[in-house]
C-alpha cells in the first residue's frame, strides 16, 4: 500500500469517528493519533492526512453541498457513513486540494469505496463524483491543464487520420 494510499485510509478511519461521535472538532487531533498508532505505528508522515482531515472539516458544508447537488436522492445523514467521508475526502481532492489531479482523486476515492464501503459503493463515488468533475471541468491543477491542452491535439490527430485513410481509398 502506497503512503498517500494509507494515508487517504487514516483520514477517512478518523473522520468515520469523528461523523459517528458527534462532530466534535476538539477530537480530530486525538482521533488522528490514535490512528495512526493502531493502523500505521511506522507511519511517520502525518501531514498528508492531517491536511486531508483539516480540508475536509474546514470545507464541510461546501462539500456536504456538493454532495446534497450531486446526490439529491440520498439525503447526507442518510448516506451511510462510510460512504458519506469517502466522499468527503474525494470531493476535498477533487475541489479544494490543487495538488492533487482530478483523475487521483476521484480512482483514490472509487478504490477506498470498494475497499471498505459496500457492495454499490463503488458505483456510487464513481457516480457522484464523475458528475462533479463532468460539471466543472479541468481545473487549475496543473495535470488537468496539461489533459486540456492534449485532447484538441488528439482530436485533430485522429481526424488526420481519418483523412488520410480517406483519401488512400480514392
Amino acid at each position: 500500500m502506497s503512503n498517500r494510499h494509507l494515508a487517504r485510509t487514516i483520514a477517512l478511519q478518523t473522520l468515520f469517528e469523528w461523523d459517528f461521535k458527534g462532530k466534535k472538532k476538539k477530537q480530530l487531533d486525538e482521533l488522528i493519533e490514535y490512528n495512526f498508532q493502531a493502523f500505521a505505528p511506522e507511519f511517520n508522515d502525518h501531514s498528508f492526512t492531517e491536511k486531508i482531515v483539516q480540508g475536509v472539516i474546514k470545507n464541510l458544508k461546501e462539500i456536504d453541498g456538493f454532495v446534497e447537488k450531486y446526490a439529491p436522492e440520498w439525503p447526507i445523514d442518510q448516506i451511510t457513513i462510510v460512504d458519506r467521508n469517502i466522499l468527503r475526502i474525494g470531493i476535498y481532492e477533487l475541489i479544494f486540494d490543487l495538488n492533487i489531479p482530478s483523475k487521483v482523486a476521484i480512482n483514490e476515492a472509487i478504490e477506498t469505496a470498494k475497499a471498505f464501503g459496500g457492495e454499490s459503493s463503488g458505483k456510487f463515488v464513481n457516480g457522484v463524483l464523475g458528475s462533479i468533475y463532468k460539471d466543472i471541468g479541468p481545473t487549475e491543477k496543473s495535470e488537468d491543464k496539461e489533459i486540456e491542452k492534449k485532447e484538441p491535439e488528439e482530436k485533430k490527430t485522429a481526424k488526420g487520420s481519418e483523412l488520410s485513410r480517406g483519401e488512400e481509398k480514392k
